[in-house]
Parts: structure tokens; C-alpha cells; sequence
């Protein structure tokens, strides 16, 4: 009996890979990419570095789900915004505020992991910056879409540059995000979502 409550206390607790994954977002989010390396992973995951990538298959493959799980569930909110029913300017408002308060959030890291996770990173890691990138062009281009349909509605004038508008305003957003890193409060970033949104273009 004794050496059957033994075995038991030495058994390993099963692998999480939700909690794993949960982990690494947040360290990838607050040290970016580069800045992250394997060693704490292994050790924020309480896993080998083997039994990382048996798991994963690479870091820069666990980046790229942690990425995935970032958008799945705190980045779906802030893009849904757009899709509301109403006038689009109203719904550019609600994806700001949103924006503000997921940057600011105490509860997790500031500013945005793939506003500002691997802007720059050396030649080694050309992909992992271009994954990002990428991302952030499909955040630009569900605003695009929004703003051409405020046009196609007639919510905007016909003359309306509707592809600067929408990179005025993921651009504002990336700007939120890096502006929360370096110390922005909720109601600091929520007076330049107002400033952004004075420059919408109200049709005379």
C-alpha cells in the first residue's frame, strides 16, 4: 500500500496545453518575441525543453498559436465592434473603446501582442515578424471594409480617401497599443480614441 501512495505523490500532473499556450501568450505579450526565450518558456510551462517541442513543434510555432489563441478570444471583441449594427462611425467608436480597455487591462499585459510583438526582429526571424504584420493588415482591412460601406450606404461622402481613413484608424490603434506599454492609463488612451474619432469625416 505504501508503495502504491508513492508512485501516486511521483506521478507528473497531466500536460494542459490551454494553460500552456495561456502562459506563453502572456510571456510572448509582455517580452515580445525576440525577447522571450526558450529557457523561460520551459519554465513559465513547467516542461522540458523537449516536451516543448513535442508539444509546439518550435517557438516560433507556439508564437504562432499563442497569436491565434490572442485572436480567438481578447482580439474577437475589439474587431466584432465593427460589425454592429448603426452608423460606422459608431462602430469605429465602439472598436476604439474596446481597444482601450483591452490595453489598459490590469489583468493582462499592456498594449496589444501583435500590435507590438515583433515589429522588428533580425533575419532569422523575418517570418515571425511577417506573420504579425500580416495580422495587422487584416485588422485594416475589416476597417476598410466597414468604411466602404458607410460609402455604399451614403454614411460618407463619395470624394473620401476610404483606404487612408481605414489606415488612419488601425494605425490609431496600433498607437494605443504602444502608448499602454509605455504607461498609458484607460483614461488617457480613451481621450486620443476621442481625438480620433473628431477627425471622422461627417458628411456636410
Amino acid at each position: 500500500m505504501e508503495l502504491i501512495k508513492k508512485a501516486t505523490r511521483g506521478r507528473p500532473r497531466a500536460f494542459d496545453r490551454e494553460q500552456a499556450l495561456e502562459r506563453a501568450l502572456h510571456l510572448f505579450w509582455r517580452n515580445g518575441y525576440e525577447g522571450t526565450s526558450v529557457a523561460e518558456l520551459t519554465a513559465a510551462l513547467g516542461i522540458t525543453p523537449p516536451s516543448l517541442y513535442a508539444a509546439f513543434g518550435s517557438k516560433e510555432l507556439l508564437y504562432r498559436e499563442a497569436l491565434e489563441r490572442y485572436l480567438s478570444s481578447r482580439g474577437t471583441s475589439m474587431m466584432a465592434a465593427l460589425d454592429q449594427p448603426g452608423a460606422a462611425r459608431a462602430a469605429v467608436a465602439a472598436m476604439l473603446e474596446r481597444a482601450a480597455a483591452l490595453f489598459a487591462d490590469d489583468d493582462a499585459p499592456a498594449g496589444c501582442p501583435i500590435a507590438s510583438g515583433a515589429l522588428r526582429c533580425g533575419p532569422e526571424n523575418g517570418a515571425v515578424s511577417g506573420q504579425t504584420a500580416s495580422l495587422r493588415r487584416l485588422a485594416g482591412e475589416a476597417i476598410l471594409q466597414r468604411v466602404e460601406r458607410a460609402r455604399a450606404e451614403g454614411e460618407l461622402a463619395p470624394d473620401v480617401d476610404g483606404a487612408a481613413l481605414a489606415s488612419f484608424y488601425a494605425t490609431v490603434v496600433q498607437g494605443m497599443s504602444v502608448q499602454a506599454i509605455d504607461g498609458a492609463s484607460r483614461t488617457e488612451l480613451d481621450a486620443i480614441a476621442g481625438c480620433a474619432l473628431a477627425a471622422w469625416p461627417v458628411r456636410p
